[in-house]
């Protein structure tokens, strides 16, 4: 029940170096093994980053620089998760690396069924800044983290995108 390794800085700094966001529209996409159901935009790619997640993952573009997505998913393994202890190993996960994590905000937000929250980031690292929002769920069997990520000049744009995406997520 680890997401302290769902993203990590390489793999954002990565994501950010990809491509561009801008008006999107969302195409639905169903896999059998999600526990949920999503549009996402259309066109965006998969992306494996072999970190050992569960979930669906996509940039905006092959080429420098992208917005990524991750909707992930753990089972909570008779665990009780809580968001606000998965926010602080995701901070301390972040601040490892040598990045400075300073969040912005916070909110409880629902996505599909379930009630969670959400908060959002400015991370500073050696190449530049990037932003971030990320969402803590629990439900009956899994815990989620939903997250977005990209550099500060796109982020408003992505956001718009990305709360689209929430807005489709329905829980299996």
């Amino acid at each position: 029940m680890k997401f302290a390794r769902s993203l990590t800085l390489p793999a954002v700094a990565l994501a950010a170096t990809l491509g561009t966001t801008h008006a999107q529209t969302l195409v639905g996409f169903i896999d059998p093994k999600l526990p949920f159901t999503v549009s996402l935009p259309k066109g965006w790619l998969g992306v494996d980053f072999k970190d050992g997640t569960s979930g669906v993952s996509i940039v905006s573009a092959k080429a420098p620089p992208a917005t990524l997505m991750r909707l992930l998913f753990v089972d909570k393994a008779g665990g009780k998760p809580t968001p606000e202890g998965e926010f602080k190993k995701f901070e301390a996960g972040i601040k490892g690396t040598g990045a400075a994590v300073k969040q912005t905000a916070s909110r409880t937000l629902r996505v599909g069924a379930l009630s969670g929250v959400e908060r959002s980031y400015t991370l500073t690292h050696p190449k530049g800044q990037l932003k971030m929002r990320v969402w803590y769920g629990v439900g009956a069997k899994n815990l989620y983290s939903f997250q977005l990520t990209d550099t500060p000049a796109r982020f408003a744009s992505a956001s718009g995108t990305f709360d689209k995406v929430l807005a489709s997520v329905k829980f299996k």
